[in-house]
Order: structure tokens, then sequence, then C-alpha cells
């Protein structure tokens, strides 16, 4: 059974940035799709914000893409996304999580295990 431990959150303006971390164990990260999803307060749903796969080809949402950067070490068994330029939609609670498909990245039924989340708060 994998755990995810994200970390990274907090407040900060727009235009900043903020870098997440998810350590993964119990699982090799490297041999899994590896995603972040977000949940806004009052959305029903996680939407897909960013995913890289065993051979660290990425997936991003269209309104991320130049301003997230997703990636691994695999050393240390961790999942980063690094997140600039930051606006105040980007305000969520931000999930790690891993699975086993990459044709359906954005599908977060399919990811068998989360992370419990970390607050990104950005601020006019």
């Amino acid at each position: 059974q994998a755990q995810l431990v994200e970390s990274g959150g907090g407040s900060v303006q727009t235009g900043g940035s903020l870098r997440l971390s998810c350590v993964v164990s119990g699982r090799t990260a490297s041999s899994y799709v590896m995603a972040w999803f977000r949940q806004a307060t009052g959305n029903e749903r996680r939407e897909f914000v960013a995913g890289i796969n065993w051979s660290r080809g990425t997936h991003y949402r269209d309104s991320v893409k130049g301003r997230f950067t997703i990636s691994r070490d695999d050393t240390k068994n961790t999942v980063y996304l690094q997140m600039d330029n930051l606006k105040i939609e980007d305000t969520a609670v931000y999930y790690c999580a891993t699975g086993r498909y990459w044709n359906t990245y954005d599908a977060a039924d399919l990811y068998d295990y989360w992370g419990q989340g970390t607050q990104v708060t950005v601020n006019s």
C-alpha cells in the first residue's frame, strides 16, 4: 500500500512562486504515473493539473502550461510541482496521486492512492 505526503503549500501574492513536494512510500514513483490534482472551494470535482509518467513524459492542463512544471527525483522517490507566476484562480487544495494508466491521465477516479492535500492560496 502506497502513502503520499504533500508539503510546500502556503499563501503567496499573485505572480509569486511555490514548490510542492510529494514524498512517496510503498511504491516506486518512477514505475507509475504521478500526478497533481487540485480542488477549489465549492468545486465538487478535483481537476487535473499535471502528470508525469515512467519515461518522464508530461501533461499539463492548459491554464498552467508555461507556469507550472512537474518533475521527479528518483533518488528521493519524490515528485515536485514548481508553480510560478501564480494567479488567484490557482487557489485550491493540491493533491498528489499515483496510478497506472497514462492514456487516462486526467481521470481522477483511476488513480490508486492519494495524499492528504496541501492548501495553496494566492492573494492579490
